[in-house]
């Protein structure tokens, strides 16, 4: 791949980071560039496979998992030297080679990542609709979003990576967490409910019950209610596990993770403000709170 490809590559993976990622995006703004470059490139893949298996899945699973096995294929290319034609994955997966290869990140991290989201495809040996328990999740969440958090470390070169992991994974499971409980409406039109089945079913919850909710709209049945408060309050806690680690991050880097984490911690603010209408509504953190996180980060790089 050429150097000109290779900057094509990096410029599109912005590109998506800034049409798809809007929170995740403002933060990679405060980061140094060739920084921001490699973690365009990360946040390019994810949402590369992400999109096959949120759309494609849905009418052709099948055609879901083909994909999903070409687009690691051609990774593993991309790594040798060839990712292929310039299309969206030749240019997505020749961003992430290079990025693996500048930063000497694990492969394992995207092989995880890889089948985490073969157990969102149906008639895949890996797939699941619904998962019992939080150990079930957290097995999910591990390539979902773990790892996520794990291969940024090098990337922003963290001093002691050993000591930075556990707070990194933590983040990334906390990210998932507040994205799973912004997302029920949208996840059972899939077909999907992630967030454990036996917490559900301790506050008299079910599927049949969200599926109402769902296409009543409104304002959620107060068990469902109470449940999500209780899912808010766990989620919660993963981020003041995951906190410490801010500290140990270089301080280039300090202010854009913060400003990720005040703002994927302020959906639960506005989930909580909303009565938690997640079934019918997707709670956004208004774009003047935004601006006014990012620039208080800004202003503490100065």
């Amino acid at each position: 791949m050429t150097v000109s490809e290779t900057d094509a590559g990096f410029r599109y993976c912005e590109e998506l980071a800034a049409t798809h990622g809007r929170t995740y995006y403002l933060a990679t703004r405060l980061l140094p560039r060739p920084r921001r470059s490699a973690v365009h490139a990360l946040y390019g893949f994810a949402r590369l496979v992400d999109d096959i298996v949120d759309v494609t899945a849905v009418d052709d699973p099948a055609g879901a998992a083909r994909q999903v096995t070409e687009t690691e294929r051609r990774l593993h290319a991309a790594l040798a030297g060839d990712p292929g034609p310039a299309d969206a994955t030749g240019l997505v997966v020749g961003a992430l080679a290079e990025t693996i290869r500048r930063y000497e990140l694990p492969l394992e991290y995207f092989e995880a990542f890889v089948r985490s989201m073969r157990m969102d495809i149906p008639g895949t040996p890996e797939f699941r609709a619904r998962y019992n328990d939080m150990p079930q999740l957290r097995e999910y969440m591990y390539g979902s979003a773990a790892v996520i958090g794990l291969q940024l470390l090098p990337v922003f070169e963290v001093a002691d990576i050993d000591a930075a992991a556990p707070y990194a994974a933590s983040l990334g499971e906390a990210f998932q967490l507040t994205n799973f409980i912004r997302d029920v409406g949208e996840d059972l039109d899939r077909g999907r409910t992630y967030l454990p089945a036996d917490t559900w079913a301790a506050f008299g919850v079910d599927v049949a019950l969200l599926e109402h909710g769902r296409r009543t709209g409104g304002t959620p049945d107060p068990r469902v209610r109470r449940a999500l408060a209780h899912f808010v309050a766990l989620t919660r806690a993963e981020y003041r596990r995951a906190e410490p680690g801010l500290a140990l991050l270089p301080d280039r880097i300090r202010p854009g993770i913060r400003t990720a984490f005040a703002l994927y911690g302020g959906i639960l603010d506005e989930v909580e403000r909303s009565g938690y209408r997640v079934l019918d509504e997707r709670a956004v953190v208004p774009g003047r709170r935004r601006a006014r996180v990012a620039l208080t980060q800004l202003v503490r790089l100065r």
